[in-house]
């Protein structure tokens, strides 16, 4: 695997954003240090942000390499932009488990809700963005779920920076089905099945910014997330026994901050 040069505040800093960028943890992170940052006079004036080119070490790679997820049959069905780099957030839901998606039905006229209308409003969007998007749609009855799949070519356009586009797309589908029901439909809008994606993204960052919180003894602030990610993070760490988290800010700034449960720590 070829080197990719990453930069951020501090070296450390860099390790952690390569294997984020990498999806791999960070102990599986081989790299060089091409300049070690700076913080100027006073930290205010002359800065210089650490250099590094990294990449994911021989023997993860191979193992990553000798998995195989998918049957051969589905791997032909997995667009090129599956694996693309730039992920985003799953908002206002969790992901489906297996038991529930083998209840999904075809949105179909016994549901209350006007499925021409949401695909009529998708396929507007789509013609002025002049793509071919297939629109799937599945609703789950017992768990009052609807969950649409885009299937089409450079899918990463509607995903957008951070899964913005996607997100954004999700809520305005969220209010055409909702706007004249008594009871609330969850929409979950996805495409090549990105939110599961950020959610294992968003997994490694959290124990990567833990190991280091523990290392420096210094709180982290994370990036502003949506409701549903910041709740990752929280999931994930909740059980750790050296580490907190907590929420900070006000939408849409509200960040997760990960700190040191200072009073076991020091009992270790």
């Amino acid at each position: 695997m070829e080197y990719k040069e990453f930069s951020a505040k501090t070296v450390e800093d860099a390790v952690i954003k390569a294997s984020i960028e990498l999806e791999t943890a960070s102990d599986h992170v081989e790299y060089e240090v091409i300049e070690k940052g700076s913080t100027g006079i006073l930290g205010l004036f002359g800065s210089k942000p650490a250099v590094i080119r990294a990449r994911v070490k021989e023997e993860a790679a191979a193992e990553t390499e000798g998995i195989t997820p998918v049957k051969e049959s589905e791997k032909e069905s997995v667009k090129e932009g599956v694996y693309q780099k730039e992920k985003t957030a799953e908002s206002e839901m969790e992901s489906v488990s297996g038991e529930e998606q083998k209840n999904q039905e075809t949105v179909s006229a016994g549901s209350d809700f006007d499925s021409d209308e949401y695909e009529k409003f998708l396929n507007d969007i789509f013609r002025i963005m002049d793509m071919e998007v297939k629109i799937e749609s599945k609703f789950d009855e017992k768990n009052n779920m609807l969950d649409i799949n885009l299937v089409g070519d450079d899918m990463g356009i509607l995903i957008g920076k951070r899964g913005q586009t996607l997100d954004s797309l999700q809520y305005l589908v969220s209010l055409l089905v909702n706007k004249k029901r008594e009871s609330y439909v969850r929409v979950k809008l996805d495409t090549e099945n990105y939110r599961e994606r950020r959610k294992e993204t968003l997994e490694t960052l959290a124990k990567n910014i833990a190991s280091k919180v523990k290392r420096t003894k210094r709180p982290v602030s994370l990036e502003p997330m949506n409701p549903y990610e910041r709740r990752v993070i929280h999931a994930v760490l909740q059980n750790d026994k050296y580490v907190l988290t907590r929420s900070e800010g006000e939408e849409p700034y509200r960040h997760v901050v990960v700190f040191l449960k200072r009073e076991r720590y020091h009992k270790s």
